[in-house]
């Protein structure tokens, strides 16, 4: 289990984006990084290709952050928070936040 899954609201804690806010719209395992909606966004240059129909110019774009650059946000709180993992009495096993101990996975 994840302590940061897709769908989940975030916090940018550090870079160019440190505070805004957003939701995670792809995880990738393997390099422990989060694509975020609206977060994190470059220019990229792409040249024409008129064989694939690929028109040239500069569009924007994100970029992935790295996983220890982002908190959970608590509505509860306001603020970002730290997530730790319980197994409830009936052997569910949930995300929860350390700050006020309630569960996220509902």
């Amino acid at each position: 289990m994840r302590r940061i899954k897709k769908g989940d609201e975030i916090v940018v804690l550090t870079g160019k984006d440190k505070g805004q806010r957003g939701t995670v719209a792809r995880v990738i395992i393997e390099k422990d990084r989060v694509l975020v909606d609206g977060i994190n966004m470059v220019k990229k240059h792409t040249k024409p290709n008129p064989n694939q129909g690929v028109a040239g110019g500069i569009t924007e774009k994100e970029m992935p952050l790295h996983i220890s650059n982002i908190a959970i946000y608590n509505n509860a709180t306001g603020k970002a928070d730290r997530i730790g993992f319980k197994v409830l009495d009936d052997g569910r096993k949930v995300r929860y936040f350390k700050s006020n101990g309630e569960v996220v996975d509902a």
